[in-house]
């Protein structure tokens, strides 16, 4: 069992920048690929960046360039604390969604069904 613990987000205006912040604890919890998705009122859920166990990135092709996906690899003593950090740039407002974590072993996968655990989202409000 994995917890997903998110914190950050809030209201900008456009061009400013936001960081949010997912920490992954529980057993084998630095084995997990975290992924970033965001939800917009009346849409599904779309990937916005990911990062492997190994620290291999991927990023949705609207973020690409403004988002930065990165992990803390300092080390608890048992390997069961895993944060990720967003760094979201020159944020735009169809950026504004409820921006959610998700974890799964290993590998990050772009459709949200193939991942166990899920944070509680945080908002994230771009205005003009």
């Amino acid at each position: 069992q994995v917890q997903l613990v998110e914190s950050g987000g809030g209201s900008v205006p456009a061009g400013e920048s936001l960081s949010l912040s997912c920490t992954a604890s529980g057993r084998f919890a630095t084995l997990h690929a975290i992924t970033w998705f965001r939800q917009s009122p009346g849409k599904g859920r779309d990937m916005v960046a990911g990062i492997s166990s190994g620290g291999t990135t991927f990023y949705g092709d609207s973020v690409k360039g403004r988002f930065t996906i990165y992990r803390n690899n300092a080390k608890n003593r048992d390997d069961t604390k895993n944060t990720v950090y967003l760094e979201m740039n020159s944020l735009k407002p169809e950026d504004t969604a409820v921006y959610y974590c998700a974890s799964r072993l290993q590998a990050v996968h772009t459709s949200e069904d193939r991942y166990n655990y899920w944070g509680q989202g945080t908002q994230v409000t771009v205005f003009s």
